[in-house]
């Protein structure tokens, strides 16, 4: 529904969109393509894939029309190697872990966008290690986005507490945060943690943060937090940034604080 709406979290990615340089294409690891390979999106119009239900007609009915990039889809296929990715022609396009997000982000949808499936099978070292390998992409001003939360577990959600999360939610959270602004690789840890069975009880979007972490293990630098938040009890809503400028909003309702970063490079990264 954040595709929709209008609040702290969306007027957040809308100021990171318009403070970052335009990006030559975006590449986004999404926690709703979670499959048994790993794959990146190779045609040239991917499709707005609408993979939910029981939501109002107008989401239902909302488009987001970017082009594809073939070149990216290779370069990220090249890039990878030894680790085997295969080239989708016709089978996925840009599901809503992509475009709920970057309907805020890049509203015009002018900017060519792929992406790159979660491998069900690969270890969380392996995830972290691909975003490593896909650093050099940033170099020429792609942005790679990481699409998912922190702490995802719809089995206990909490519908009287839309703006509030759980004690074992923040504990898990604050302790992610901890570490991927200090030190990204220990991200690598966080199955030992005592509440994550609890807060990430599948890990398909969790895995999103670890290609960022990978990304900031690779520049030398940690990743920032651009806004954070809980929803529901057993949601976290934090988002980080590498070497972005832009706001860095806290958990009240409509705080934020501009601070800028001197160090901007072609192209950002966040985890929403």
């Amino acid at each position: 529904m954040n595709a929709l709406e209008s609040n702290r979290y969306t007027s957040a990615w809308r100021e990171f969109g318009r403070g970052i340089p335009r990006p030559s294409a975006v590449l986004v690891i999404s926690a709703h393509w979670y499959v048994n390979v790993t794959a990146v999106t190779a045609m040239a119009q991917p499709r707005t894939i609408h993979d939910f239900f029981g939501f109002p007609a107008e989401l239902l009915a909302t488009n987001y029309p970017a082009p594809g990039s073939p070149q990216l889809a290779t370069e990220v296929a090249e890039l990878s190697k030894p680790v085997h990715v295969g080239l989708d022609l016709d089978s996925w396009g840009l599901d809503h872990g992509a475009w709920s997000v970057l309907v805020h982000v890049l509203p015009e949808a002018d900017v060519p966008v792929v992406q790159l499936s979660i491998n069900a099978r690969r270890t969380f070292y392996e995830h972290f290690e691909l975003g490593i390998r896909l650093a050099p992409l940033r170099e020429r001003g792609v942005l790679i986005l990481g699409s998912g939360n922190v702490v995802h577990n719809l089995r206990a959600i909490d519908w009287a507490a839309p703006g509030i999360g759980f004690d074992w939610a923040h504990r898990f959270n604050e302790s992610i945060k901890s570490v991927v602004t200090e030190n990204p690789e220990r991200i690598l840890d966080a199955p030992s943690h005592a509440d994550f069975a609890t807060a990430v009880p599948t890990p398909d979007h969790f895995i999103p943060l670890l290609y960022l972490a990978g990304l900031a293990y690779a520049t030398g630098h940690p990743l920032r937090p651009l806004i954070d938040g809980y929803a529901m009890g057993s949601l976290s809503m934090a988002s980080y940034t590498l070497d972005a400028a832009g706001l860095v909003w806290d958990t009240r309702e409509g705080a934020a604080a501009t601070v800028p970063d001197p160090r901007i490079l072609p192209a950002e990264d966040s985890n929403i």
